[in-house]
């Protein structure tokens, strides 16, 4: 009764409580090395962001279930720009691929990383590798293609 006397709404609670969660989030972020080579970069990106996604994902799956897919994206608008400079910056420096649309890469990566926390949550992922087998299909998502892979978005 405490906590409904301080939001009105359902939906009020869930999207303060996921929004406290993603400033301790970005907090964590800010202090993680994003300088030089871009693979690594997202690497140790990826190793972080793992952590916080599976300690929030039961808050995101309530979120998801009360909040308009909008206002999710709203208030995950820093996560996902760290993203979309790194994915930048590995195409600049020819590591990632640039045959797909940006926002496209961005979102797969959150994808991914919501889908290894549903995978662990299920039991059908270790937790001591989740990590691993995230970085390496999220690295395996941006790489280059070889040349005669290569085709435009339509």
């Amino acid at each position: 009764m405490t906590i409904y006397g301080h939001f009105r709404t359902r939906p009020e609670l869930v999207e303060a409580a996921l929004a406290d969660a993603l400033q301790a989030g970005e907090q964590m972020l800010v202090g993680v090395d994003l300088d030089g080579d871009a693979q690594q970069a997202m690497n140790r990106l990826l190793a972080s962001s793992w952590s916080l996604v599976a300690e929030s994902a039961a808050l995101l799956t309530a979120a998801q279930a009360v909040l308009p897919a909008g206002r999710l994206r709203e208030l995950h608008t820093g996560a996902a720009d760290r993203v979309e400079q790194l994915i930048r910056r590995g195409q600049e420096q020819g590591v990632f691929r640039t045959d797909l649309p940006i926002t496209w890469l961005v979102n797969a990566v959150h994808y991914l990383l919501n889908g290894a926390a549903e995978e662990t949550r299920l039991g059908r992922l270790d937790p001591a590798s989740t990590a691993d087998v995230v970085t390496a299909t999220v690295q395996a998502v941006l790489a280059t293609p070889p040349a005669n892979d290569i085709h435009p978005p339509r």
